[in-house]
């Protein structure tokens, strides 16, 4: 049976690499049913929102998504197309692999790390009060009446919250993700020695679910200490969970220790539906040009397939990018030595060769 998938090429660079990594997945011999949708900037315009509501409806139908970058735009007052579609989707779990392959330009070797990032709370919740507003006015009286603190009347205001809830599934999902792919270690991240009863709560609660997996070790980190960690010794840790905010930070941080944002796949994950997309940006003013990297969403893809139960096509996907990525020769600028290396190809001729291998 051939799967659904909701198809999102966004904007910017993302059409070009959608329609690469399209190609790539087909090539496999699994059979998708591809429900093609437009979100972005040019939505933006036309509907007044980036994210136009039968894009939800489309993946809450198939149940899974695969999506180019789409662009947030700055100072407009909208909120980006993620976090809308995982405050929509319920789609609490970010999860963001960091791993190594020989070709890539790092200081790192066997690097293999797993960032499970809580994608629903924290201050990406988006509750925010703006100064001279009737509601930041009852804000700044309230914190004033309950906790005694007169804050300066020109702040800005945004909530932290984190929840008994959404910390146990979070943290569940991250031992059980462990668990299920035969890793070793959970390391909860956090800030509780400073922020005492927010990320308290997370680390108690983390600590509670851990009772629950006797299996796989556990240990928590402070998420400055965890920063110098990861590049000192990243190959320590395993399984990183930790609070919306933090977690966006490390992911980006992981990234950079194996190599970029451009080999970087992403997911979010909820109990009813999937998204896969690749973390960096829509980089717009490549537009059309046949010139980025695809990887990123391709191993998006890889992903993907794995939570469709095709795992050997993922296998023989992964390991065909990685030929590709360790010979050097049919990659774009950024795999190079050098990013003005004349020999380097264009989006489209990283999937052929791609396509090439599978076919081998």
């Amino acid at each position: 049976m051939p799967h659904a998938v909701t198809l999102i090429p966004g904007d910017g660079t993302g059409p070009e690499i959608t329609e690469a990594t399209r190609r790539v997945l087909e090539a496999t011999g699994v059979k998708f049913v591809w429900d093609v949708r437009r979100a972005g900037a040019e939505m933006l315009e036309k509907y007044g929102t980036v994210l136009p509501d039968d894009v939800i409806e489309s993946i809450k139908r198939t149940k899974v998504g695969l999506k180019g970058p789409i662009t947030t735009p700055v100072g407009r007052g909208q909120r980006s197309a993620n976090v809308t579609l995982r405050k929509k989707l319920d789609l609490y779990a970010n999860l963001r692999p960091a791993k190594t392959y020989p070709g890539l330009r790092s200081r790192y070797e066997n690097i293999d790390l797993i960032i499970v990032r809580e994608n629903t709370e924290d201050l990406y919740a988006g509750i925010e009060f703006q100064r001279g507003t009737r509601e930041h006015e009852e804000i700044l009286e309230a914190i004033s009446r309950c906790s005694g603190h007169q804050l300066d009347p020109e702040s800005a205001l945004s909530v932290k919250y984190i929840s008994v809830a959404a910390t146990r599934r979070i943290v569940r999902f991250a031992f059980e993700y462990a668990r299920a792919n035969g890793r070793r270690k959970v390391t909860a991240v956090h800030k509780a020695n400073i922020m005492r009863l927010s990320d308290g709560l997370f680390l108690a609660t983390a600590h509670e679910v851990a009772k629950e997996f006797s299996d796989i070790q556990f240990e928590d980190r402070i998420v400055d200490n965890m920063c110098m960690q990861l590049v000192q010794k990243p190959e320590l840790y395993d399984v990183l969970v930790l609070p919306n905010l933090y977690g966006d930070i490390i992911s980006d941080l992981s990234a950079g220790l194996i190599g970029g944002l451009g080999v970087a796949p992403g997911a979010n994950i909820g109990s009813q539906c999937a998204v896969f997309e690749p973390v960096h940006g829509s980089a717009p003013k490549y537009a059309g040009q046949n010139k980025v990297n695809p990887m990123a969403m391709m191993f998006s893809g890889v992903m993907m397939l794995r939570h469709l139960g095709e795992r050997e096509a993922a296998h023989r996907l992964e390991r065909a990018l990685t030929q590709i990525i360790a010979e050097g020769k049919y990659v774009t600028y950024d795999l190079k030595p050098r990013p003005d290396d004349p020999t380097a190809v264009g989006t489209s001729q990283v999937a052929d060769a791609v396509i090439e291998r599978l076919h081998r």
